[in-house]
């Protein structure tokens, strides 16, 4: 974790806040956020158990992680069921379900040029 007074965090805050592209990337990089919302927009919502058996090879600590970041970035909804046992759903949000175009345009995309990926 970085120091929020370093100038490396201070240049990046600037830039996502100048930049829509560095904002949208601050918000959606990384390995697992994007597939969290994809399997949440096909379908609608998913408990944590079935997340998990989804994202083939995150570990419970990641997908924790993750999920509270998108959480705080308000892109999901955490529904919480007061039962025994505990019940736990994840939904997108308002903000979440505007990326909707954004991400069935990436899905095409890597469909359609996933054959012309080189290897180094």
């Amino acid at each position: 974790m970085r120091k929020t007074s370093s100038t490396n965090t201070i240049n990046k805050k600037q830039l996502e806040a100048n930049c829509g592209i560095a904002y949208t990337n601050s918000v959606l990089s990384g390995r697992w956020k994007l597939s969290i919302l994809a399997f949440l927009l096909d379908e609608k919502k998913l408990r944590y158990s079935e997340l998990r058996n989804r994202l083939i090879g995150i570990s419970e600590r990641m997908l924790i992680a993750k999920l509270k970041e998108l959480q705080a970035d308000d892109l999901i909804n955490r529904i919480s069921y007061p039962e025994v046992p505990p019940r736990v759903e994840y939904e997108l949000s308002e903000k979440g379900l505007s990326l909707k175009n954004i991400l069935r345009q990436m899905a095409d995309w890597g469909t359609k040029n996933a054959t012309n990926i080189r290897t180094f």
